[in-house]
């Protein structure tokens, strides 16, 4: 197993704007936004003690989903690769990557490539997507991407591991004999983290993952779910524990003065840090925050506030 974040306080990372514009979760101002914005965004996080930023990935929505998902979803190999070369301590995770979609060993070439331009910088995020329609028109059999996820992350942590030359045999994938270079940077190999909520997706988190990451639970469904999976974990003769994540409220330091949404968590640096303390002691490690905005520049006035007045509180 491999860890990569500070032990002893809870962290905390972001999924990036601009990148997925989904109507779930997607600001107004975002529409008209791009790399110059995404750009700036990542550096506040650089600046501000950010874990990492986050980009997820799909690949073609059906005119079906269009209305709530939106179409705008950035490749996440490409963006976080462009974002590599703009910061220099932030982390980059792909919250989450359907790997599922392709070949483990392209995933691997792609993964490698990102880890050593980063400087050793990636965690690898992994979800079994959603959307039928993609698995479809990329002849991947939807019905069975669980499965496949799981050997997909076997194979990938095979490819993607300290030999140059590796070998694989699994029930869908099987190599050996090919070397990929370059190789990560991150020795024995970069991090895989799980992500999804479903008794699958923990189960899969248990067995295989370097870390989970749930997707959005309440806090008391979160605390329940932390104690399945360190209890499969347990089972699985997993000794290791997997660096846990949560996906926080929305967030907002101050008074927003307008309507930021009743869940909304505002006021006081100490408030805000109070509330998210409680993630710390239910066994989360990292929190994925998101700040109500409107426009580019708040938000990295939100990102600012959080890690120079709240941050500091999270390890009391």
């Amino acid at each position: 197993m491999v860890r990569v974040l500070p032990g002893g306080r809870l962290a905390y990372g972001m999924q990036l704007p601009v990148q997925a514009q989904s109507g779930v979760f997607a600001e107004g101002w975002e529409a008209g936004a791009g790399p110059v914005e995404l750009v700036a965004v990542a550096r506040a996080a650089d600046a501000y003690g950010f874990a990492y930023v986050a980009c997820c990935e799909h690949v073609a929505i059906p005119r079906r989903l269009a209305g709530a998902m939106g179409t705008v979803w950035y490749d996440p190999v490409a963006t976080l690769a462009h974002l590599a070369a703009v910061t220099e301590r932030v982390r980059l995770l792909s919250h989450v990557a359907v790997v599922g979609l392709r070949h483990p060993l392209l995933s691997a070439k792609q993964f490698a490539t990102l880890d050593r331009l980063s400087g050793g910088r990636l965690i690898i995020g992994v979800g079994a997507g959603h959307v039928q329609e993609e698995f479809e028109a990329l002849g991947v059999d939807f019905a069975r991407r669980g499965a496949v996820l799981d050997e997909t992350v076997d194979a990938l942590k095979a490819a993607l591991g300290p030999e140059e030359f590796v070998a694989f045999e699994g029930e869908r994938f099987a190599f050996s004999g090919l070397g990929q270079a370059p190789r990560p940077v991150q020795t024995p190999r970069p991090p895989v983290w799980v992500g999804g909520s479903s008794p699958a997706a923990v189960r899969r988190a248990a067995e295989r993952g370097d870390g989970w990451l749930p997707q959005g639970d309440r806090r008391p469904q979160l605390r329940e779910k932390i104690g399945v999976l360190k209890g499969l974990r347990e089972a699985a003769g997993v000794v290791e524990p997997a660096e846990i994540g949560a996906i926080a409220e929305p967030l907002y330091v101050g008074e927003p003065g307008w309507d930021a949404g009743r869940r909304t968590l505002s006021g006081t640096p100490e408030r805000i840090a109070a509330s998210l303390r409680e993630y710390r002691e239910m066994g989360v490690d990292q929190i994925q925050v998101r700040f109500r905005c409107r426009g580019p520049e708040e938000l990295t006035d939100q990102m600012a506030a959080f890690g120079t007045e709240v941050a500091p509180l999270l390890g009391e």
